[in-house]
């Protein structure tokens, strides 16, 4: 590969945004210049910022692909490409996809080792253009849960485990008025008996199987030498709970003081760009901007909708109290050192050469170009 010179870019570094250069050589990141450089061959990017690669640890998107609608699932090849498509033109460069393992709506749910098979075929024809791996969503209260993991532990590709557990009445559903509504979108209980009955199934599931599960998740996640994560914790046992686990990670924490007891034992924080981008979240839980606010924000997460990432790091940037590099190191170095990456998620000599050409047009980012180890993507 070609060595590769940008110019006259405002370039987002870890602590600071610069005006200069920067060169790729063999796929990573040469060298960085402060001012222009005098060189025919430069790319000259006409002042846009150029930044790392987004790194997203929990995107949905594949899902929306598998099952566009309930019950009407996409060849799973096919989905994934054009999700692979959406995220690279929304800037991110390494995307952990969240697949979950036990769901308890078997029409809602999608086969994760067809969703690994598929991916595993697409790597191997290098038909993908940005970095794919797997972050496995593990329901807890499911009552095959270990059986359902087995086959899935020896894909190369995994990065993260979490630790899910969805039963209404507590954590993202501790309001059952709010899951009675999530309950009717999604086509299930439609009328009060039904609801009652599904909430005590659910909630049956949850004590008979949830602490078993969790001690198996967690062995795991050591045995593997993966990190964990917690998920929409809602009450400080939950944050005491994943202390205990090592988790390094508190997915979208329900509210406020959740999030401050995880960031003070030392957990990265990860709220949901669009809920940033929204101004609040959209099933009532705490908004990511009083996160941001607290000093609790660590990073965020595309979640369902993958251009929010890009738009939610230039929406913090401009806070006076944050500013744009930091903003960016949400979405691109935290992320990206939480499970494990030290090869890339900032601009420095010797790391991968994933980089986004960035214009601000009308207030809004606007990604204009995207190399991926040092090969230009889009």
């Amino acid at each position: 590969m070609p060595d590769l010179l940008l110019d006259n870019a405002r370039l987002v570094l870890p602590d600071a945004i610069v005006h200069g250069h920067l060169r790729i050589a063999d796929g990573a990141i040469a060298q960085i210049g402060e001012g222009r450089i005098a060189q025919a061959a430069a790319i000259d990017c006409d002042g846009d910022y150029l930044l790392p690669g987004l790194v997203e640890l929990h995107t949905d998107n594949l899902e929306k692909h598998l099952l566009p609608r309930p019950g009407a699932h996409w060849p799973a090849a096919a989905a994934l490409r054009a999700h692979d498509a959406q995220l690279l033109a929304a800037g991110i460069t390494t995307a952990l996809n969240a697949i979950s393992v036990g769901e308890e709506d078997a029409e809602e749910a999608v086969d994760p080792r067809q969703v690994l098979s598929a991916l595993a075929d697409a790597r191997a024809a290098h038909s993908l253009r940005i970095e794919h791996a797997v972050h496995l969503r593990c329901e807890l209260p499911c009552p095959d849960l270990a059986q359902r993991l087995q086959p899935l532990l020896a894909t190369p590709a995994l990065r993260l485990l979490s630790l899910m557990d969805h039963t209404p009445g507590q954590r993202q559903f501790h309001d059952l008025e709010r899951y009675r509504a999530y309950s009717a979108r999604h086509g299930n209980a439609r009328d009060d008996d039904q609801f009652d009955a599904r909430v005590r199934h659910l909630q049956d599931l949850q004590r008979r199987h949830a602490d078993a599960n969790r001690q198996r998740v967690i062995a795991l996640a050591l045995e593997l030498g993966l990190p964990l994560a917690s998920h929409d914790d809602s009450e400080l046992i939950h944050i005491a709970e994943a202390v205990e686990a090592n988790a390094c990670i508190a997915e979208f924490p329900v509210n406020l003081a959740t999030a401050v007891a995880a960031h003070a034992a030392g957990l990265q924080v990860l709220a949901g760009a669009p809920n940033l981008v929204r101004g609040g979240s959209h099933s009532g839980n705490v908004a990511a901007a009083d996160l941001a606010r607290a000093g609790v924000l660590d990073a965020l997460s595309s979640d369902y909708v993958p251009g929010s990432l890009l738009l939610a790091a230039f929406q913090l940037g401009g806070w006076e109290s944050i500013g744009l590099a930091r903003a960016v190191a949400m979405v691109t170095r935290t992320p990206a050192r939480a499970i494990g990456y030290r090869d890339r998620g900032e601009l420095a000599p010797g790391l991968r050469a994933d980089l986004l050409r960035v214009r601000v047009v009308d207030g809004l980012p606007q990604v204009e170009a995207v190399w991926v180890r040092g090969e230009r993507r889009y």
